[in-house]
């Protein structure tokens, strides 16, 4: 795929790409976003690929939604429209893995990976490199990253993890025959490591020391990179706005519970819910709230339930509220931790049940962990509120709890993995309540 030519009105944009996982992309990009916002540009976030948990950092660092931007489980048309949604003075994206790690392309436009965004929008990537083991060889690293393919235009080269000036110095000489601009070298630092946790870093919201971290990453960006030269970098896309339709909302009044049991939710769902007119009410599980009483239904996104089992288990209200709703008629669903809290039971990591809602022939556990992890193609095998039986979605699944028992109940979905290997029916479905540990992102 050719990348698009330049548009003068699009806001120029860079790409914080790495050549593996765990090299701090999500710290530099988080960085720049907050070092470039304390300038007084509106930045606008984004992240390459499935993730509920680093558009969080985006935002707090940003003060501005950050939005997901999947070549492989979105559409073109809504790649396309959330690219060009991307406005202020500077778009900063975070990739994913590896530079060119995707998904097999199985039916798919493209395979996910950074470089296809790369590809796709003209932004150039500012490629980061753990240098905290290497020295000479960094040259060949980065050459091979910067010519593997030559529509991915690696622009630059920020140097993570660096003991000393020395061993900056020694780095930047190595690169030098490259002519490629090393924008920064920034060293190793533990303040900026982040608590992690089983689906990854502890949530922004969760953190009290947030506003702190923040406030180091600036400090770090500040002495240690040229953002001018970053910001010199950005270019502008040719991508043209499209006009993909989301996945329809599940009701005209959607009540969708948001805490920090619940928060695993895509800012495109959102708002191509409100565009296509529902009205949409929030509350706090862990709060004790009930979902509006006027809502004709309801949404449990997924998020960390099996954490907070004890207390869900206490919570009268949010528990009788949902089995209220799903009497009423209204349509109740529940995806992965809101899956879990629709069944009979959450086991913890310690080993003890907690009640839930009993609103679906469900218990899942917390003490047997299995990772359960990749994209998923998805085809309905009934109705509901995305479509007729046979409806093709987009999705993904991220998950350590098991399922420990099931009862009688249909089966709403069939899966397949990104390669087309058969993943049978998953989900329960009883009246209008149903949900599975999937993560819808589109229609296919």
């Amino acid at each position: 795929m050719t990348a698009p030519g330049p548009s003068r009105r699009s806001t120029p944009g860079l790409i914080v790409a790495a050549p593996s996982s765990g090299a701090g992309k999500t710290t530099v990009a988080t960085a720049l976003m907050a070092a470039f916002t304390r300038r007084g540009l509106a930045v606008a976030p984004a992240k390459v690929g499935p993730d509920y948990i680093d558009p969080r950092f985006h935002e707090a660092a940003a003060g501005r939604a950050s939005v997901n931007l999947d070549g492989w489980a979105m559409r073109p048309e809504l790649l396309d429209g959330l690219v060009a949604s991307r406005t202020g003075d500077l778009v900063v994206v975070e990739g994913v893995m590896g530079l060119f790690d995707g998904a097999p392309a199985a039916g798919a436009v493209d395979d996910g990976s950074t470089a296809a965004l790369a590809r796709r929008t003209g932004w150039p990537v500012l490629l980061v490199v753990d240098a905290a083991r290497q020295a000479g060889s960094v040259a060949a690293l980065v050459h091979g990253f910067r010519s593997f393919d030559p529509a991915v235009p690696v622009a630059g080269v920020l140097l993570n993890r660096v003991g000393s000036d020395r061993h900056g110095d020694m780095l930047r000489r190595a690169l030098d025959p490259l002519g490629l601009p090393v924008v920064g070298a920034v060293p190793r630092s533990a303040e900026v490591d982040r608590p992690s946790r089983h689906l990854g870093l502890v949530q922004a919201g969760e953190d009290p020391a947030l506003a702190g971290w923040l406030d180091r990453l600036v400090e770090l960006a500040e002495a240690h990179v040229d953002l001018d030269t970053v910001q010199g970098l950005a270019r502008p896309t040719g991508v043209a706005p499209g006009r993909g339709e989301p996945l329809p909302p599940l009701g005209a009044r959607m009540a969708v519970a948001r805490d920090d049991a619940f928060g695993f939710l895509y800012p495109h769902l959102l708002d191509g819910w409100r565009a296509a007119g529902a009205e949409l009410s929030f509350f706090s599980p862990l709060m004790d709230e009930a979902p509006d009483p006027s809502a004709d239904a309801v949404l449990l996104p997924g998020g960390y339930p099996e954490l907070h089992a004890g207390r869900l288990a206490t919570a009268g209200r949010f528990l009788d509220g949902l089995r209220e709703a799903a009497g009423r008629g209204a349509r109740v669903y529940g995806e992965c931790g809101g899956f879990m809290a629709l069944g009979d039971a959450l086991v913890d990591a310690d080993g003890t049940a907690h009640r839930m809602a009993g609103l679906l022939p469900l218990e899942t556990r917390f003490d047997r962990r299995r990772l359960h992890l990749g994209y998923r193609k998805v085809t309905t095998r009934m109705e509901t509120p995305f479509g007729p039986a046979g409806t093709l979605l987009r999705g993904h699944e991220f998950h350590y709890s098991t399922i420990g028992q099931e009862g009688a109940a249909d089966r709403p979905f069939a899966a397949e993995d990104a390669a087309g290997s058969d993943l049978g029916a998953v989900g329960l479905s009883r009246g209008r309540v149903f949900g599975s540990y999937l993560h819808l992102i589109d229609r296919d």
